[in-house]
């Protein structure tokens, strides 16, 4: 692993195209498509719709998680909501890359923050959520791989970024 410092420490909340205080649902045109994960913990009322059905505890509650994130990125599609079916694809990405964070890192932490944020050893985590990483991950592909969703995200991209 490279030895950098996380991207967080110099975050640039003024400038990040995602704010805590714009409704998404009322102002879809305000939000961005970004890369990855962006903007998933800050777009309301995606946020609490979704958040509130994000576990990886074990397999059993990854495979239920998954599976209702999925049914509401469903029930975006199928309303012609856009923004929130993107959301709902970054849950299950999210769902994915924290798994393996916690499978890779037992404190689910890749710094230490007391040593100079020194990368911290890899391997030192829980195999079981390497299982629900898997599951989120199968989920998070069958969703991009979802011919309306790709159209809707090329369209949205062309006309709002």
């Amino acid at each position: 692993m490279k030895n950098q410092k996380p991207s967080y420490l110099n975050f640039d909340s003024k400038n990040y195209f995602w704010k805590p205080d714009i409704d998404y649902r009322k102002y879809p045109e305000k939000y961005k498509v970004g890369k990855g994960e962006q903007g998933v913990l800050i777009c309301e009322p995606y946020k609490t719709e979704i958040g509130k059905y994000w576990r990886f505890k074990n397999a059993a509650i990854a495979q239920e998680s998954s599976a209702k994130i999925f049914e509401l990125f469903k029930k975006y599609l199928s309303n012609n909501e856009f923004v929130g079916a993107d959301m709902a694809r970054k849950y299950l990405q999210m769902g994915f890359t924290r798994a393996r964070r916690y499978f890779n890192y037992k404190s689910g932490k890749k710094y230490d923050s007391g040593n100079n944020y020194k990368a911290l050893q890899r391997g030192t985590g829980d195999p079981e959520k390497e299982k629900s990483a898997d599951i989120f991950f199968r989920k998070w592909k069958e969703a991009e791989a979802n011919p309306q969703y790709a159209q809707m995200k090329k369209d949205w991209k062309e006309s709002f970024g």
